[in-house]
C-alpha cells in the first residue's frame, strides 16, 4: 500500500513530447488571444498553466503559489510588467524562469534590465521555439537531460479571443475618460496585431501611438482605430 502511495506522489516525468512536464507556468498577459496561444503552448508541452491580466491579479496568484516559470507581458493595464519582473527576479527564494514578453523587440533589453532569463517576442506560434525558450533558462538540476526532439509544430489560437479582445477595446473607447488610456489601447492592439498578423490594426496602432508620443492631433487616428475594431467585431454578430 505505501509503495502504491509513493508512487501517486512521485512528479511526472518529462518527455521529449512534453518537455514541461510537471512545470507550473504563470503568465501574465492582459490580451485573451495573447493567453490563448500562451495556453496551447503550455498544454501542449505538458505544463500548468495559470493567468493573470493585471499585475494584482498577479499578486493574488503569487501570494497562494509559487509557480516554476513566470511570463510577463511588459504592457499590463495597471503598469508596466517590468516591475514585477524586477520583484521576483530579487525575491528569495527565485522562480526557476522569468521571462519578459511582447510584440516590440525594443522591449526586450527592458525585461533583461529589470532581471528577465529571456525574453518572448510576440507573436510565438512555434512549439518548438517557446520549449527551447523555456528549457534553455532552467537552472542546471531542474532542466530535463537528453530531451532535444524539435518538434515544427504550429498552434492557432481560437479566433473568439481574438474578437474578445477588440469588444474590451471597442468597451475601453466609449467609457467615459477613455482619452485617458489611449496611450494602453495603441500598445495593447499594436500587441494584439502582431500576434493575429493582422497589418492594417497594427499600422492604425503605431499611428495612434506616434501621434500621442509627438504631441500631435490624434482624433482621426482614435476614429480609424474604432472603425477597424468594430469591423472585426461585426462578424461575431452574423447569425
Amino acid at each position: 500500500m505505501t509503495d502504491d502511495l509513493d508512487s501517486l506522489m512521485v512528479a511526472p516525468m518529462p518527455t521529449a513530447d512534453r518537455p514541461l512536464l510537471g512545470l507550473t507556468v504563470l503568465v501574465v498577459e492582459d490580451s485573451r488571444f495573447a493567453s490563448e496561444a500562451m495556453r496551447l503552448l503550455c498544454l501542449r508541452s505538458g505544463a500548468r498553466i495559470r493567468r493573470a491580466d493585471t499585475l494584482s491579479a498577479a499578486h493574488k496568484h503569487l501570494r497562494v503559489y509559487r509557480p516554476n516559470v513566470v511570463i510577463v507581458d511588459l504592457g499590463l493595464p495597471d503598469g508596466s510588467g517590468a516591475e514585477l519582473i524586477d520583484e521576483l527576479a530579487n525575491a528569495r527564494p527565485r522562480v526557476d524562469v522569468l521571462l519578459g514578453m511582447s510584440g516590440d523587440s525594443g522591449a526586450e533589453a527592458l525585461a533583461i534590465a529589470a532581471g528577465a532569463d529571456g525574453f518572448i517576442e510576440k507573436p510565438i506560434s512555434s512549439l518548438g521555439a517557446f520549449q527551447e525558450r523555456v528549457l534553455s533558462c532552467l537552472p542546471e538540476g531542474v532542466r530535463p537531460e537528453g530531451l532535444h526532439a524539435v518538434n515544427s509544430d504550429e498552434i492557432s489560437p481560437d479566433p473568439i479571443a481574438l474578437q474578445d479582445d477588440f469588444v474590451h477595446i471597442a468597451d475601453l473607447l466609449t467609457t467615459e475618460g477613455g482619452e485617458n488610456l489611449l496611450d494602453y489601447i495603441a500598445q495593447f492592439l499594436g500587441g494584439v496585431a502582431r500576434t493575429a498578423g493582422d497589418a492594417e490594426m497594427e499600422v492604425a496602432a503605431q499611428a495612434l501611438a506616434y501621434h500621442r508620443e509627438k504631441g500631435l492631433p490624434y482624433g482621426s487616428e482614435v476614429a480609424r482605430i474604432a472603425g477597424l475594431v468594430q469591423s472585426r467585431i461585426e462578424p461575431r454578430k452574423v447569425v
